[in-house]
């Protein structure tokens, strides 16, 4: 079988290698896609040309993984990571092989990838495909499948079972049986991988177009409990009264709610973490309601200590907990316009879009039912409202500042912070008074009650 659509720059990059008597293959995720009729995102060549080899057919080529027989070949705006033909063996570390040997042929190459699905070639320029263990059967059928013995597989490499979660809800692919049983007895392989290589499969199923798909899977394995064990104990702690799901489904499916509705990534985050304080705070009442006060505070310093485990980025790690911290709000159009002034600046308009999102995901799964309408639009109007009146929402926004209360008396230091603040929340009250001689007047007021 060859496959038509070969990119003409992979067949120029092919010419280089059979000008110097080398084959080369297209391999992984790219050759997957092209079966499933996708568009290549990232191209990888398998060759038997050496690295030393490689590295003198092209001008710019970068030892990204050398030892391992990879490097990174630039070449017209691309880059491409190109590979010796190889066989791996001896995984100490549960991730990377201590010992690499180059192969002359490329289904001996093919023979130690993870799953069937990225065990297949397309020769290059032709289109060739070699296909030793059927993958493109598998692919079309939808089935993850490992290549050769899956408790092997995982014993060589512990990332490879999320991997396999990762792709289930990325492709919505079944993974066969034998090779999702052996993901359990592989769990002590995971617990080796570095946290920063765990942390970017998480972000990848976050990525995909059903998470929760991914999170099931792991929670049957065993791979939920290793890795999350704060989301994984939700299961079965019901909230019967106002939600239909117990915490761990409520969670899945504000996740996907954010996943559907396309939510930038600490959003999708805290939907899935929003909640987990509840296991903490979890109290029947005298009616027989089961309440969680104060839960979205657990919730956010549980997140914090999950996100800093994984070693995200400080940015996405304070978005995240803000976002979880500030999810319970509950408008009311009794709400006065301070109030929602005081909202805006709580919250921080910056961050009002993802709250938004983040509220909306946590209605959606408290029944599972799409909402009537977006009960948010009350809100939003008055906001909107607001924002655009030129409103000071910081201190920065009045029209004073330390010079001017430095001109009536007032000395610099903790009063004068005070009296500033002071005055923001005279403004809060009354945007009115956001003039200078106004404030000037309030501030010599204040000055004298601090003497």
């Amino acid at each position: 079988m060859k496959h038509p659509h070969i990119h003409p720059l992979l067949k120029e990059i092919a010419a280089i290698f059979t000008d110097h008597g080398k084959q080369a293959f297209l391999v992984g995720g790219a050759v997957r896609d092209m079966i499933r009729g996708e568009e290549a995102q990232d191209w990888d060549i398998a060759t038997d040309a050496s690295p030393k080899e490689v590295t003198d057919m092209f001008a710019k080529v970068i030892p990204t993984g050398i030892k391992h027989g990879t490097v990174t070949v630039r070449y017209k705006g691309h880059a491409l990571e190109v590979t010796t033909f190889r066989t791996e063996s001896e995984y100490d570390d549960g991730r990377r092989p201590n010992k690499v040997d180059y192969v002359s042929t490329i289904e001996a190459d093919l023979s130690r990838r993870d799953f069937t699905m990225n065990a297949v070639a397309l020769a290059l320029p032709d289109g060739e495909a070699s296909d030793p263990f059927d993958g493109t059967g598998d692919i079309e059928r939808g089935i993850i499948r490992c290549v050769g013995n899956p408790e092997e597989r995982f014993g060589e490499d512990g990332l490879r079972p999320l991997r396999a979660v990762r792709f289930a809800a990325q492709l919505g692919f079944e993974i066969e049986e034998a090779t999702l049983g052996a993901i359990k007895p592989s769990l002590p392989t995971t617990e080796k991988v570095s946290v920063e290589r765990i942390r970017d499969e998480l972000d990848r199923i976050l990525d995909s177009p059903k998470p929760s798909r991914a999170f099931r899977l792991m929670e049957e394995t065993g791979l939920l409990q290793l890795l999350l064990p704060e989301l994984a104990r939700g299961r079965n702690v019901e909230q019967k009264g106002f939600h239909y799901f117990d915490v761990l489904d409520h969670s899945l499916v504000a996740c996907d709610f954010a996943a559907q509705e396309n939510a930038p990534p600490a959003v999708r985050l805290a939907a899935l973490f929003h909640d987990i304080g509840k296991v903490d705070t979890r109290k029947l009442d005298s009616a027989g309601i089961w309440t969680f006060y104060n839960h979205e505070q657990i919730s956010a310093d549980l997140t914090r200590e999950i996100l800093l485990r994984f070693r995200y980025p400080n940015g996405v790690i304070d978005k995240t907990v803000h976002l979880i911290k500030e999810h319970m709000f509950h408008y009311d159009e009794i709400w006065t316009d301070a109030a929602v002034r005081r909202f805006v600046i709580r919250v921080g308009e910056e961050n009002l879009i993802d709250l938004y999102r983040l509220r909306r995901a946590d209605a959606y799964a408290t029944s599972g039912i799409p909402l009537p309408r977006d009960f948010l639009v009350p809100l939003i109007r008055r906001v909107n409202g607001i924002l655009s009146y030129n409103s000071a929402f910081s201190i920065k926004d009045l029209d004073i500042d330390g010079h001017d209360l430095l001109s009536i008396g007032v000395q610099s230091g903790p009063y004068m912070g005070i009296i500033l603040k002071e005055l923001l929340e005279t403004v809060l009250d009354d945007p009115e008074l956001n003039t200078k001689e106004k404030l000037l007047e309030i501030a010599k007021n204040l000055s004298k009650r601090y003497g």
